[in-house]
């Protein structure tokens, strides 16, 4: 058995590698797979099925208003809207409406702000320099108002949403209406129905949601920025009509709180979005119908939620058809099965350019963590 390295006098314990090039290698091995299959125990199954019906329910009530409204071409920001029930689901009891109203606030200023940009006429390159930006900015945002699962994802899905120009001003007024009248109901659904909510208790609390330093939580909204931006521009280059899917597949690995949980999302979501975009793939064939549509959309919403806190990659399963179907409800006259394939070449690019801009961007203890944790691991 060979000596441990000699440590020179008065040196503290030996630190493992830190090199990039180890960790390469620490996220190459097969463990790493085998781990993001592995199923992980909810703090609470009640309040993650609960946050997936109220966001479902106002789904329900909102969109078939919208369309039957005289402002039918709305119905995806509605859909956008919705979305805000989501976050602050284990949050303590009080804090859960506040949470979920800044969302809904954050979630009709990025579509109020995007689609002013584009109305504007911003060329296409200061459109996705903006997109970049955002995801940092949307990254830091969550984080440090600890909004929680899904964090800053929802947020730039709706900035992705909102970069095709408005044909006038008014148009961007009735996104955003649109957008904030529907989180606006979806607000009042989780104030309605709070009492259903699981509460945690002094035998039973809630994992709480650590809040790095001011300096660790600007550098990581940074590093998203610049690994988003690659991806970005990436899936431009390559023609893609929908760049913002390749930023969130960046911004899902790279909001990973170490190395070895954004190794198991690229893996993840990679492999779930294929699936996910197979089984949009059969939906759309059968040429459903909007209320069709609907039903399905409500369905996953609450299945996506049962599930996605076990596993990230059962999540994208679902997570990929339900954006898939509120792309084309949205703009179903221009959203066609080419969008199925798209979706999973942007997720595929911006995963590895995520994990790829990671390693390439962590600090030294980043890297030493991941060789502490792979150390200890359980052979």
């Amino acid at each position: 058995m060979s000596e441990p390295p000699e440590r020179k006098a008065g040196s503290g314990p030996s630190e493992p590698p830190a090199r990039r090039v180890d960790v390469a290698r620490h996220l190459l091995r097969p463990h790493q797979l085998r781990d993001s299959l592995a199923l992980a125990r909810q703090p609470s199954l009640r309040n993650s099925a609960l946050a997936g019906l109220q966001s479902a329910l106002a789904a329900a009530i909102a969109l078939p208003l919208v369309h039957l409204s005289p402002w039918p071409h709305l119905i995806g920001f509605a859909a956008l809207g919705t979305l805000v029930a989501l976050f602050g689901r284990f949050a303590p009891e009080r804090r859960r409406s506040s949470i979920v109203l800044l969302c809904a606030l954050l979630q009709t200023g990025t579509v109020f702000a995007m689609s002013t940009a584009a109305f504007f006429g911003l060329p296409v390159w200061a459109l996705l320099v903006l997109l970049a930006i955002g995801c940092g900015a949307l990254f830091f945002v969550s984080v440090s108002g600890r909004f929680g699962a899904p964090g800053a994802l929802i947020f730039v899905f709706a900035a992705g949403a909102s970069m095709e120009a408005a044909p006038a001003f008014a148009a961007v007024l009735e996104r955003t209406a649109a957008t904030a009248a529907a989180a606006a109901l979806a607000w009042l659904v989780c104030a309605a129905t709070e009492y259903f909510r699981h509460k945690a208790t002094p035998n039973g609390p809630f994992v709480v949601e650590v809040v790095n330093p001011l300096a660790e939580r600007l550098t990581a909204a940074l590093r998203i920025s610049i690994g988003s931006a690659v991806a970005i521009f990436a899936s431009h280059a390559l023609g893609a009509d929908h760049p913002a899917w390749a930023a969130m597949g960046a911004l899902a690995v790279m909001q990973g709180a170490h190395l070895h949980i954004s190794m198991h999302r690229a893996l993840q979501r990679m492999a779930g979005t294929v699936v996910g975009a197979l089984l949009a793939w059969l939906i759309l064939l059968l040429d459903p119908s909007l209320w069709t549509i609907i039903a399905v959309l409500v369905g996953l919403q609450i299945a996506t939620e049962m599930i996605i806190g076990s596993n990230y990659g059962l999540g994208q399963i679902l997570v990929t058809p339900m954006a898939l179907l509120m792309t084309y409800l949205a703009n179903p006259g221009a959203a066609d099965m080419a969008m199925v394939p798209e979706r999973v070449i942007d997720t595929l690019l911006g995963a590895a350019i995520g994990i790829s801009a990671a390693v390439l961007l962590s600090s030294v203890e980043d890297r030493r963590a991941l060789a502490r944790h792979d150390a200890i691991r359980p052979r």
